[in-house]
């Protein structure tokens, strides 16, 4: 067992019900956002931030998903017969110590159950999730240092598993999960201009205004101990008959403390047709621009 995170679990099972017809015969994942899937940028995210090993948590439909990170040989000979050398290394841009697995999550149970479905290859390791869903601006941001790569650079110094979390307008806090700070006053310190560990004493899920202990809602990026998986093993199924991932979140505040992270930059929801059409554009006029 390490406190080096080189480990990240991505649950790929869901079928995208927000983002039909489009995800009717693809993969939510694989939609583009500019002229990359979606989770193309997610899975570069994980490698800046020093990751060497990606888990997806899928099921027999998602294969296609897999097999857009391996090598498609008569593809790449193809094009290399044509000298097209260029184009050939852009389809395997994956680095050679980076790898990608996936494993079935069998019954759609929930994101918990996703996460410890990934336990018989990340074992006793601590590890990421990142939602596929969500895609941080990778033109504001720097992927090498910042949010994912600060949570696993702050987890390996503290030992204390980290969420990280967004400040939302006051009209969107009924929507998230709210983060509640062990100190109120903690939150006069948060900047805008750089990331920021806090201690959390625990989150409310899609409070009122009135009631929300704060405006910093949770994005989907965790850093976990593998201590997450036992916790994930006991939860029983609440709503929906699903494993919460954030019941076995509270037993690690609980028992072992959590942090939140701050984030810096602007996240995309990639799930969602409105907020996708939306960052579509914004990713294509970017890459124009460069």
């Amino acid at each position: 067992m390490t406190t080096q995170v080189t480990h990240a679990v991505i649950p790929v099972a869901g079928f995208g019900t927000r983002m039909l017809p489009l995800s009717k015969s693809v993969p939510k994942e694989l939609l583009p956002l500019g002229n990359r899937p979606a989770i193309h940028y997610v899975i570069e995210e994980a490698i800046a931030a020093g990751i060497k090993h990606i888990v997806l948590v899928g099921h027999a439909q998602k294969s296609a998903i897999e097999n857009y990170f391996d090598v498609n040989a008569e593809l790449d000979n193809q094009l290399r017969a044509k000298g097209k050398e260029e184009l050939a290394d852009s389809l395997n841009w994956l680095p050679e110590d980076v790898s990608v697995s996936m494993i079935r999550q069998g019954k759609p149970l929930g994101l918990g159950h996703a996460v410890l479905k990934a336990r018989p290859i990340v074992g006793d390791n601590p590890f990421a999730v990142l939602l596929p869903d969500v895609v941080l601006n990778p033109f504001t941001t720097d992927m090498d240092k910042d949010n994912l790569a600060y949570m696993i650079q702050s987890f390996e110094q503290s030992n204390h598993s980290q969420i990280l979390v967004s400040a939302v307008a006051d009209e969107d806090v009924h929507k998230y999960g709210i983060a509640k700070l062990k100190e109120a006053d903690q939150l006069e310190q948060l900047s805008d201009d750089k990331n920021a560990n806090f201690a959390v004493a625990g989150f409310v899920e899609k409070p009122q205004l009135a009631d929300a202990p704060s405006n910093l809602a949770v994005v989907g990026r965790y850093v976990f101990t593998a201590s997450i998986f036992d916790y994930l093993a006991e939860t029983k199924p609440s709503v929906g008959g699903e494993i919460q991932l954030t019941d076995a979140i509270d037993a690690l505040i609980s028992t072992q403390g959590v942090d939140i992270t701050t984030m810096l930059g602007e996240s995309f929801d990639a799930g969602d047709m409105t907020s996708y059409m939306k960052a579509f554009i914004y990713f294509a006029e970017q890459q124009l621009q460069a």
